[in-house]
C-alpha cells in the first residue's frame, strides 16, 4: 500500500506544480472550456460528449472539467478557477465574470428570413442537381477524399465547393450536415467588415473618416481612420497571443465589454507603418458600427436586416457580449452552405439575386494587399497576393477562422470553397486541396 501512498502523494504533487506554474491561465483554461461547450450545445445543438472528446480536446483545454447544463455549462480544472457561461436566445452565450449583469430581458435581433424555395444559392431549396461538360466530377471526388484522407491529422468536418453559384461538391463528417451551424471564429471578421461596405454603399460612413474615439481626440491616435481598423494598420499596440494571458485572451474570457479592449491601449506607430493582427480592432470596429446606429435595436437588427438574412444566410448567429455589442473577432455561427453563401455575395460583387448589397468595387477593396502584410492580407480578409498557396491563382482571398475554417473565394476560377474542421496548415494541406479542386475544372 506504500507504493500507492507514493504514487498518489507523487500524482498530486504535479498536480500542483501545474496549477502553480499556470495558475493564472486557469481561469482562461476554465473560461474557453465553458464558453465553447455552452455555446456548441446551445448554437449547434451538438453532443456534449463529441465536443469534450474533439472540440475541446485541444493543449490545456482538455484538462478542463466540463458540466453542461440547461442553457450554460460551468468548466474548473482541478477544481480550481470555475467559470460558469449563460446562454440567451438569439444572443448566445456569455461566460460571467465578476460583476458580470447578465439582462436575461435584453433586447435581441428582430429577424426576417428570407425562406425562399429557389434553390441554392438565392433560397433555401435544394441544389440544382447541375452538371458542368467542363468539370472532370470524378478528380472532383478525388479532391474531397483528398480533404478527408487522414481524419486524425487533417480533422475535417465539411466541405462544399461551388461553381458559377452551383453546388458542384459537398460532403460532410460524422454528426454534421448541411444544417449544422459552425462556429467560423476570425471568419467573423470578415462577416463584420462587410457590414461597413453596406454602410458604406448606403453613404451613411466614409471609411477614409476619422474612427470617432472620444479618448484618442487629444493624442496621435487622433489620425486613425476607419479604412486603418479595416486593414489592421492603426498602430495601436495589441497581444494576439491565445497561449499566454495576452490582450486577446483576457478580451474573449475576461471582459464584459469587448469593444473597449482595443481603444484603451496606446499608439505605437503612425497609421499604415505597421500591420498588427489584432481582434481587439475588430470588436473596436463593432463598438464604433453601433456609434452609428439609432439605438441598440437598430444596432442588433443591422446585420441580419441588411445582409444575414437578406441572402438567406438564416442559420447564421453573432454572439454578442455582455455589454451588447456583436464580438465580430470570433463569434459567427452558421453552416456550410450559409458560408458558402457569404462568399459566393463576394463572388458576384456584391449583386444577390438581383439586388445590390454593396458596392461593385467593395470585394476590390478589401482584396487589396495592405502594406507590411506580406501580401497576406486586405481589409478583414486574407490574401494569396504573394502566393502563399503556390498552385492556386493570385487573386484568391479568403475569410479564415482557428483550427481551418475558411471561405475561399477565387474570382478566375468562379470558384467558392469552404472547408470546416479542427485542424489547418501545415496539418491540412490547402494548398494540395484547392490546387486538386481547380484542375478537376477544365
Amino acid at each position: 500500500m506504500k507504493w500507492l501512498k507514493r504514487t498518489v502523494l507523487v500524482f498530486l504533487g504535479l498536480i500542483g506544480i501545474f496549477a502553480w506554474l499556470n495558475f493564472p491561465k486557469l481561469t482562461i483554461i476554465s473560461g474557453y472550456a465553458s464558453k465553447n461547450m455552452a455555446s456548441t450545445v446551445f448554437i449547434a445543438h451538438r453532443n456534449p460528449t463529441s465536443i469534450k472528446e474533439n472540440d475541446n480536446n485541444v493543449p490545456m483545454i482538455k484538462w478542463a472539467d466540463v458540466k453542461p447544463a440547461d442553457h450554460g455549462a460551468s468548466a474548473s480544472v482541478f477544481g480550481l478557477m470555475q467559470r460558469e457561461t449563460e446562454c440567451i436566445d438569439g444572443l448566445g452565450c456569455f461566460l460571467i465574470n465578476p460583476g458580470t449583469h447578465l439582462d436575461k430581458n435584453a433586447l435581441k435581433p428582430q429577424r426576417n428570413p428570407k425562406l425562399l424555395t429557389l434553390p441554392f444559392p438565392f433560397g433555401n431549396g435544394d441544389p440544382k442537381d447541375t452538371l458542368f461538360a467542363n468539370v472532370d466530377f470524378r478528380h472532383l471526388e478525388e479532391a474531397m477524399d483528398l480533404a478527408f484522407s487522414n481524419p486524425a491529422i487533417q480533422k475535417t468536418r465539411t466541405v462544399l465547393v461551388a461553381y458559377k453559384n452551383h453546388i458542384i461538391a459537398e460532403r460532410y463528417g460524422d454528426g454534421f450536415n448541411e444544417n449544422t451551424p459552425i462556429l467560423g471564429w476570425s471568419m467573423t471578421k470578415s462577416v463584420l467588415a462587410t457590414l461597413y461596405g453596406i454602410l458604406q454603399y448606403q453613404g451613411k460612413i466614409n471609411i477614409n473618416e476619422r474612427a470617432e474615439v472620444a479618448a484618442w481626440q487629444n493624442d496621435e491616435r487622433k489620425n486613425i481612420t476607419l479604412n486603418h481598423l479595416l486593414r489592421m494598420q492603426s498602430g495601436l499596440a495589441w497581444d494576439e497571443d491565445y497561449t499566454s494571458i495576452s490582450d486577446v485572451t483576457k478580451m474573449l474570457f475576461l471582459s464584459d465589454n469587448m469593444s473597449l479592449v482595443q481603444a484603451q491601449n496606446e499608439s505605437i506607430a503612425p497609421p499604415t507603418e505597421i500591420w498588427n493582427y489584432s481582434s481587439g480592432t475588430t470588436n473596436l470596429l463593432s463598438g464604433l458600427l453601433r456609434n452609428t446606429m439609432s439605438d441598440q435595436q437598430a444596432y442588433l437588427n443591422f446585420p441580419y436586416h441588411e445582409l444575414i438574412d437578406k441572402i438567406g444566410m438564416t442559420s447564421m448567429l453573432i454572439e454578442t457580449d455582455a455589454s451588447g455589442n456583436f464580438v465580430g473577432s470570433s463569434y459567427g455561427w452558421a453552416s456550410t452552405r450559409d458560408w458558402a453563401k457569404f462568399g459566393l455575395l463576394y463572388l458576384n460583387d456584391g449583386l444577390w439575386n438581383g439586388e445590390q448589397v454593396f458596392d461593385p468595387e467593395w470585394p476590390a477593396y478589401v482584396s487589396r494587399p495592405t502594406p507590411h502584410s506580406q501580401g497576406t492580407y486586405g481589409a478583414h480578409f486574407w490574401l494569396n497576393a504573394e502566393g502563399k498557396y503556390p498552385d492556386v491563382p493570385r487573386d484568391l482571398y479568403s475569410a479564415n477562422g482557428y483550427q481551418g475554417q475558411y471561405v475561399f473565394i477565387i474570382p478566375s476560377k468562379d470558384l467558392v470553397v469552404v472547408r470546416t474542421g479542427l485542424a489547418e496548415e501545415p496539418d491540412f494541406d490547402v494548398n494540395g486541396f484547392l490546387r486538386e479542386v481547380i484542375a478537376s475544372i477544365q
